[in-house]
């Protein structure tokens, strides 16, 4: 089955294109570096033709509400028409736990529009909601610093290792669709700042973490399920202790 990962390059993608390979599937990156760009529709229908899935991982390259807005609306309707042309006949697409919740914030906003758009094509789809990455806790804490101190929110999070969320979106991209959204976190939750504690004593960061629920999540205000999901529909396998691990091995190889 030949399978296009649009954002094929990025975080996900790079997991996801080799595991629907080692499964027997023709998986091809679809993005800027391979010379499709779902902004302008340029080599769209070149890389979709002969597809019969259609995995969206792609992101904005700029959180700016006007261009974020912008970058999932178009985007998305070129590449839900350049589908209807080729024939796809699943599309899968990569969304975040909670977007319909945290209104102030114009990301989430633009992914609400982006699922709305799915939701209203005639091409089966299916929609995978995720909670945060652990790869992003140190993002997470750098936004959040001021003179070493990190002001977090008690709300909790439960977030999932980015190799679960490529196994994910492979497993569902090479099942029926389900025509609905569907949700993936990780197996531990506690609060923002007691996960962000707990990844700087992992990685020997000496900053003083404070919970404070009126300092938001980059900016946007957090209600009483924070960033878990509502259901437990789907929970990756993968541990924070277990990602930690990997990671220090990952970084010891490379030196």
């Amino acid at each position: 089955m030949k399978i296009i990962v649009v954002g094929g390059s990025g975080l996900i993608g790079r997991r996801l294109i080799p595991l629907l390979r080692d499964q027997g599937h023709d998986a091809q990156p679809a993005s800027p570096s391979t010379g499709v760009n779902t902004l302008s529709g340029q080599g769209l229908d070149e890389a979709l033709n002969g597809a019969t899935v259609v995995i969206d991982v792609s992101n904005s390259p700029s959180f700016e509400e006007d261009d974020v807005m912008q970058f999932f609306t178009v985007s998305t309707r070129n590449l839900l028409a350049a589908e209807a042309r080729a024939g796809v006949t699943h599309h899968v697409a990569l969304s975040v736990v909670g977007a319909d919740r945290i209104r102030d914030s114009a990301y989430m906003r633009a992914k609400v529009a982006q699922e709305k758009l799915i939701q209203s094509s005639p091409i089966p789809f299916t929609i995978l909601r995720t909670t945060q990455f652990f790869e992003f806790l140190g993002t997470i804490a750098d936004q959040s610093t001021a003179d070493r101190v990190i002001r977090l929110p008690s709300a909790p999070m439960q977030p999932v290792a980015a190799n679960d969320v490529a196994e994910t979106l492979a497993d569902i991209a090479t099942g029926p669709a389900a025509n609905r959204i569907c949700d993936l976190a990780g197996p531990e939750s506690l609060s923002i700042a007691e996960f962000i504690e707990r990844y700087l004593l992992s990685n020997g960061d000496n900053r003083t973490v404070i919970r404070d629920d009126h300092s938001g999540y980059f900016g946007a205000h957090l209600d009483q399920l924070g960033l878990v999901p509502e259901t437990t529909e789907r929970i990756g396998r993968t541990n924070f202790d277990e990602w930690q691990n990997r990671q220090t091995k990952l970084e010891f190889a490379t030196k």
